[in-house]
């Protein structure tokens, strides 16, 4: 070894310790987390992260913020604004959830997730202020901050200490009381809204959108993806109660054209500021093309106040877009495809993508759903596209029994195209078998695996398939 490879070599070694050292850091603060309230046991009150918030000098004020709000399209619309804004040279906070493989991918700054080491810091920042606000809430019989408020807290210092110019914020849960919402949202975006989540928010779609247009504020732009007319009459009233200026997909804003393209898709999409023609948008499906329409609204009105974008920045914007897990081909021969299709809505907008840009001959899904999902509405939905079905269950204690679903699924496909294999790793290679057992050729050419149902099942998925 040379005498210049030898200080490289412990530069390594050290480096290599450090980030083990930051890694075991990074597991004990997640426990820690984890041990709290999870994020579907909801507590409906801003109390609590107002509380921590004021304790550090509402960070989250120091920043501009759009905040976004949905049933389905919520991250990828979230991550099509952040890039935008970002090529434009602002510097950006980004919040998502759920993760698919690491908790820091929750909480991003210029794109990036926290680092372990990073991520176990903000923690340490913010760890003594959550302790007096939950001794505060134990004195009046109330419970400790929840694994997502927590979250939240963390995202909102993290962001002020980069500092970022802008945070871009998804909702957790709903609106009104969704912990996200002590941001003041300068641009609210309601992407479609559908039924879900019907034990917090209603069972009818006229509650459901209330809750969700709470994140509309005083003087803010609301812009909304096609909804049904109750949906939008919420949100219209809501936006005229607080003089909040609303642009509608539909009337104010069209996609005006779109082709397919290799990896994505080329789009025209039109703002009262004008029309963007030509823009690649390197995702999947029809349903990312009105996304990006939102994003680009979005960002219209964030930056120059509801004015035409510079073209190119835009195309560059929108060429960085990243979506995991969203329609993702993961693994070839056969092809293993990921989606965090969830319910009939989101299962809908999958099954048009893949009738869209795939040519499969033979399609066979994994599928592990949370238990208190629709899932004979999302299994109607796939069954068209799928030649047979492997249920199985996620690494979540809320995931539904796959023997549970199983009569479910043989009303829907038929007791001979329905299978149930508990371990996922197990259901990945069965559904591998199944799609290639007619395959004359042996390359797997026109066969393929279809992985959905839920994010947990995706990101567990994608963990056993080697993506990061």
């Amino acid at each position: 070894m040379s005498a210049r490879e030898k200080p490289d070599a412990r530069r390594q070694a050290r480096a290599a310790a450090e980030e083990a050292a930051a890694q075991e850091s990074l597991r004990e603060v997640y426990r820690e987390i984890m041990s709290r309230a999870p994020e579907h046991d909801i507590d409906p009150t801003l109390d609590r992260v107002r509380r921590v918030l004021e304790l550090l000098g509402d960070p989250q004020r120091t920043y501009r913020v759009v905040h976004l709000t949905g049933t389905n399209g919520k991250t990828s619309t979230a991550r099509m604004v952040e890039s935008l804004v970002r090529e434009h040279g602002l510097r950006t906070g980004l919040f998502t959830s759920p993760h698919l493989t690491s908790v820091t991918e929750r909480i991003q700054v210029d794109g990036a997730p926290l680092s372990a080491a990073r991520f176990v810091e903000v923690w340490e920042d913010v760890a003594p202020y959550i302790g007096v606000a939950d001794r505060e809430s134990a004195e009046s019989g109330g419970p400790r901050l929840s694994f997502f408020e927590v979250l939240t807290v963390m995202a909102l210092a993290a962001f002020a200490d980069a500092p970022v110019d802008v945070a871009v914020i998804e909702v957790g849960m709903g609106g009104t009381w969704d912990s996200t919402n002590v941001a003041d949202g300068d641009v609210a975006v309601v992407t479609p809204v559908g039924m879900d989540h019907q034990r917090w928010l209603g069972d009818t779609l006229e509650a459901i959108a209330s809750t969700k247009s709470g994140i509309v504020k005083d003087g803010a732009t609301a812009v909304m993806s096609v909804q049904e007319p109750v949906v939008s009459d919420v949100v219209r009233a809501r936006a005229e109660a607080v003089g909040a200026h609303l642009l509608r997909e539909g009337y104010e804003l069209e996609v005006a054209g779109r082709q397919v393209a290799v990896g994505g898709q080329v789009v025209d999409l039109r703002t009262p500021a004008g029309l963007y023609t030509g823009v690649l948008v390197p995702l999947h499906g029809e349903h990312q093309a009105h996304n990006a329409l939102l994003a680009l609204a979005a960002v219209e009105a964030l930056l120059s106040g509801g004015g035409a974008l510079d073209a190119g920045v835009v195309e560059a914007g929108f060429a960085g877009v990243v979506a995991p897990g969203r329609v993702e081909v993961v693994r070839s021969s056969p092809t293993v495809l990921v989606d965090v299709a969830h319910n009939p809505h989101g299962a809908q907008a999958l099954v048009d993508t893949l009738d869209e840009v795939f040519e499969f001959t033979r399609l066979v899904g994994v599928v592990g759903i949370m238990g208190d999902k629709d899932a004979e509405g999302l299994l109607a939905t796939l069954e068209p596209v799928l030649a047979e079905v492997v249920l199985t269950r996620n690494s979540s204690d809320r995931s539904a029994d796959p023997l549970d679903l199983r009569e479910i699924a043989e009303d829907v496909f038929g007791e001979d195209r329905v299978h149930v294999v508990e371990s996922l790793a197990e259901a990945l290679q069965v559904a591998a078998d199944l799609a290639e057992r007619d395959d004359a050729v042996g390359v797997g050419v026109g066969t393929g695996v279809l992985v959905t149902g839920s994010v947990v099942t995706v990101a567990d998925a994608r963990i056993l398939l080697g993506r990061p």
